[in-house]
């Protein structure tokens, strides 16, 4: 294990740039101080490329340093230009509102609710007028300078409208803010954050004389080993919230991290030592088709967004999905996830028989053929093999009537949904 965290960092490739290494080595070793990271009201759930920033405050957690988190309902409702072609639409206060109940309680979830300050830059930023912000902030930021920061340079073609350009300003002031009130003396950002990041350095220097320690991280842009985005799928972002990506589907993304990502997901995205990282990847080395690896990256992630019991129930679907184990032991949650991972088909609670079942289902075309297949045991409803073609199911026998499991062969699944 690393000797520090910068040290833990460095080793887990998770730091892009750094300003004052050697300051903010002896900042820490103070045990006062706090970082923070902040994320923008701009969506009603976190991704799992918001992730890794979060992770790096739960390490420095862990490495005695506060954790304080923004989240942005003043900025968010401003629009950040960083890594963004055009203007964002600007979003009305009632829809912000219900953002910021949203990732907080995903925050909180991530990191408890004790031991770290959670904020909202509204409590500073809605209070300064424009005067105030002008007069005290304004004055602070040559222009010269904010043109050429990345984040704005890369707009002024495509055109950036004022309201964009002051986001830098505000950021600043989030840092100083947070300087001044939490004793924050380290901001960790994505790449795209450096620029807003190195300006609020700028901004407590100018308001607190040169040596104040104030102190910026970035995270690489996680790319894949083929050179693309990390954290889309082909239906689209791995989300945080289980409404929007179930558990069982977050523990597939990971469990099908390629070979050659494995390394770089589980430095990043985990929090096992050195020791037991190195000896998941060389045991990779030798035994890549039993994908063990693959399993404890899931496994840790799973466990961190959505607890111990999501990782059981994901890997028991697993099993009957992918493996021989009989469906009759999932739960009724269970079977719900393994319903949004295969077809289904509407069903009401009364009685039916088996012939018009597997036809419903879909698992074949005709009573014809769903009497053949059944006399050739390939069959099975709810785990149980039927070979008696005049069988007539009641949903209600299993998981109080809502699914009926209909199973073809080896790997063909139907799942009759019931109406709630």
């Amino acid at each position: 294990m690393a000797e520090d965290i910068l040290q833990e960092l460095e080793w887990r490739g998770a730091i892009n740039q750094l300003t004052d290494e050697d300051g903010l080595r002896k900042e820490i070793a103070t045990g006062e101080m706090s970082a923070y990271v902040g994320i923008d009201a701009t969506g009603d759930s976190m991704h799992v490329g918001h992730l890794v920033p979060f992770m790096i405050l739960k390490r420095f957690q862990a490495a005695g340093v506060r954790p304080v988190i923004v989240v942005g309902e003043a900025t968010g409702s401003i629009g950040d230009p960083s890594g963004k072609k055009s203007e964002r639409k600007l979003l009305d206060q009632a829809t912000i509102d219900g953002y910021v109940v949203k990732l907080t309680a995903q925050l909180e979830k991530l990191f408890g609710v004790n031991g770290f300050k959670m904020t909202n830059n509204k409590d500073w930023l809605g209070k300064l007028s424009l005067v105030d912000f002008l007069r005290d902030y304004g004055k602070l930021f040559p222009i010269n300078v904010m043109l050429a920061k990345d984040v704005v340079a890369s707009r002024l073609e495509a055109g950036i409208s004022f309201t964009e350009f002051t986001y830098q300003i505000l950021q600043s002031i989030d840092f100083y803010q947070l300087w001044q009130r939490e004793n924050v003396r380290l901001q960790i950002g994505g790449s795209d954050q450096w620029g807003n990041v190195t300006s609020g350095i700028d901004l407590i220097h100018k308001l607190e004389g040169n040596d104040a320690p104030a102190f910026g991280l970035t995270v690489p842009l996680l790319l894949k080993a083929d050179g693309t985005k990390f954290g889309k799928t082909e239906g689209g972002a791995v989300w945080l919230d289980p409404e929007k990506t179930t558990p069982f589907d977050f523990y597939q993304f990971w469990l099908n991290t390629a070979d050659a990502d494995v390394e770089k997901m589980l430095k990043y995205f985990t929090f096992l030592p050195e020791p037991e990282i190195n000896a998941l990847l060389a045991d990779m080395a030798e035994n890549a088709a039993d994908r063990k690896a693959q399993r404890r990256l899931a496994e840790e992630v799973t466990a961190f967004v959505h607890g111990e019991a999501a990782v059981k129930s994901a890997e028991a679907v697993t099993a009957v999905l992918f493996g021989n184990a009989d469906v009759a032991q999932l739960s009724k949650d269970e079977v719900a996830a393994l319903a949004g991972n295969v077809t289904s088909f509407a069903i009401d609670n009364a009685e039916i028989g088996l012939l018009d079942l597997v036809v419903a289902s879909g698992l074949e075309t005709s009573k014809t053929a769903a009497r053949r297949a059944v006399k050739d045991g390939a069959i099975r409803i709810n785990g149980v093999q039927i070979k008696d073609g005049e069988a007539i199911i009641d949903p209600a026998d299993k998981w109080d009537g809502a699914y009926v499991v209909v199973k073809r062969g080896k790997k063909k699944w139907a799942i009759g949904v019931a109406a709630k």
